[in-house]
């Protein structure tokens, strides 16, 4: 039986007013940084990189695999984007990623976008190339097991700051929430460590030269550019096969009892992973994957490139 993917980040309704623009404080006043730092160090390279890591963050992100207990995951992408493109580029890759999951297919709250970014994209970041740079010039088989424990801890460190948040929000306990969110992302970070080891080895093997931060040559950059948007659109073609179990946040939901907070979206574009009208079908949920590609590709890219514009001038 074929499924379209659920929405998976925290809705609005979860955390409270206080909370939420806490967060979009932080988010923002980290994107800033990101920006400058970004504008500053952006290699040609990287411009056409930033889309195609968008664009293949943002489909993986539709395959929910399964867990334990009834319960699926993810993945996240922060730690890849990070080791791939450098901390700030990868952040801001991120940010376009889960604005356009919020925004075209609500995904995610509006008020609680700025949680989630945090959360998934910040952190993640910050986390996966902080630990990653610490192997920088090893051998790569030491580089790709610290970039697996980099991107599992990633999920952790994602997990804890949405427990600490619901906390502060009232929303469930303390004594609750931790122990519920870091057991169930234990294992699906073993899921996002697996595909970030497989990711990095395949650059490996194919072009290592695109995680070579001193290198700023975009030489034959056309073939894997597109051979980037092929395999992200072959990940698409697979949605429809993904798990339909919750994921980790809303099996904790359930669980504690919280679920009902949820507040929908305060409008409609492309809900639920799938074209209005051609209903919940995999043909539905296979376009509005490519759409969300093609969209977030196209933003990832022009930031990117607005980014080199500005410091070329």
């Amino acid at each position: 039986m074929l499924y379209s993917p659920a929405p998976l980040h925290i809705p609005d309704g979860f955390l409270n007013v206080a909370v939420s623009i806490i967060c979009w404080v932080i988010t923002v006043i980290t994107l800033g940084v990101a920006i400058s730092k970004t504008n500053k160090s952006l290699g040609e390279r990287q411009v056409p990189l930033m889309g195609v890591m968008a664009a293949f963050i943002f489909a993986a992100q539709m395959i929910n695999y399964p867990v334990l207990g009834g319960t699926s995951g993810h993945l996240l992408g922060g730690a890849l984007a990070a080791i791939t493109l450098g901390p700030w580029a990868g952040v801001l890759v991120m940010t376009a990623v889960i604005t356009v999951q919020g925004l075209l297919f609500q995904d995610g709250g509006l008020l609680a976008m700025g949680a989630n970014i945090l959360n998934m994209g910040l952190l993640t970041a910050g986390v996966g190339y902080g630990l990653y740079r610490s192997v920088l010039g090893k051998s790569r088989k030491t580089q790709l097991v610290v970039a697996g424990i980099a991107a599992w801890l990633s999920v952790m460190a994602g997990a804890l700051a949405t427990s600490l948040q619901l906390w502060l929000s009232g929303t469930s306990d303390l004594r609750l929430v931790i122990p519920a969110m870091l057991s169930v992302h234990a294992l699906i970070g073993l899921g996002e460590a697996a595909v970030t080891v497989a990711a990095l080895g395949f650059i490996f093997r194919t072009r290592p030269d695109l995680l070579d931060e001193k290198s700023a040559s975009a030489q034959g950059s056309r073939g894997w550019v597109v051979a980037g948007i092929l395999i992200t659109l072959a990940v698409v073609l697979i949605s429809p096969f993904a798990s339909a179990d919750p994921d980790g946040l809303e099996r904790v939901a359930i669980n504690i009892g919280f679920i009902n907070n949820s507040q929908s979206a305060p409008f409609e574009l492309i809900p639920n992973y799938a074209i209005p009208f051609l209903g919940e079908t995999s043909i539905s949920t296979i376009a509005a994957g490519a759409v969300g590609v093609l969209v977030v590709l196209a933003v990832a890219f022009l930031v990117g490139r607005s980014l080199q514009q500005k410091r070329a001038n």
